[in-house]
């Protein structure tokens, strides 16, 4: 009951932001959609599918290593993901604000959600794009979470995406003082086209 009404309240705003038509609403929205309730229930349709899990990690984009999962380890491999605040929570209300738009090329409906003081948050951006569809539902798509810290130790950059039903990955991105800049990706693939 509660995936209807969800779906209905969706479908509702998406409706409003399609006839937009790349316009932004109303840029002062406090974030409404709720990421990490749809990241879990990803993680928990994937604790109880038959996909093999293959995970790509990627080193400086000079080498990489591929090997495979357990179901029963996928959610240790997302733990990351689980650990990002939700920013839909109320105590975000006053630190970051929601645009919502179509765009029209992409076919998405993009929720874009910024801090107010970016200077002092972790969570820089994040994003939301959903494919709407009247006919079938709504679909959403991805969902891109940027974190970065930058302090005396160093830089720290975290890029989140979350591929709806195929994979996700997070590519870290490290600068200790006077180092030189490291990157590491790591890539879970369980249902991409092409892939099984």
């Amino acid at each position: 009951m509660k995936r209807i009404v969800y779906l209905l309240i969706l479908s509702g705003i998406l409706l409003t932001a399609c006839k937009e038509k790349k316009k932004p609403q109303d840029p002062e929205k406090k974030p409404s959609f709720p990421v990490m309730s749809y990241i879990k229930s990803q993680i928990k349709a994937i604790d109880t599918s038959l996909f093999s899990i293959r995970k790509i990690t990627i080193y400086d984009s000079t080498h990489s290593d591929t090997t495979f999962v357990k179901r029963e380890q996928f959610r240790d491999e997302a733990k990351e993901f689980l650990e990002l605040p939700d920013l839909a929570d109320k105590k975000y209300s006053e630190r970051y604000t929601e645009t919502r738009f179509y765009d029209e090329e992409m076919n998405r409906v993009i929720f874009s959600v910024k801090p107010i003081k970016p200077e002092e948050e972790e969570i820089v951006s994040q994003e939301v794009l959903i494919t709407p569809n009247i006919a079938t539902g709504d679909k959403v798509k991805n969902i891109i979470i940027n974190k970065v810290i930058n302090n005396k130790d160093g830089y720290l950059e975290k890029q989140f995406l979350w591929q709806v039903d195929q994979s996700f990955q997070i590519t870290t991105i490290t600068q200790a003082p006077g180092q030189p800049e490291k990157t590491i990706t790591v890539k879970l693939l369980w249902n991409e086209p092409g892939y099984q």
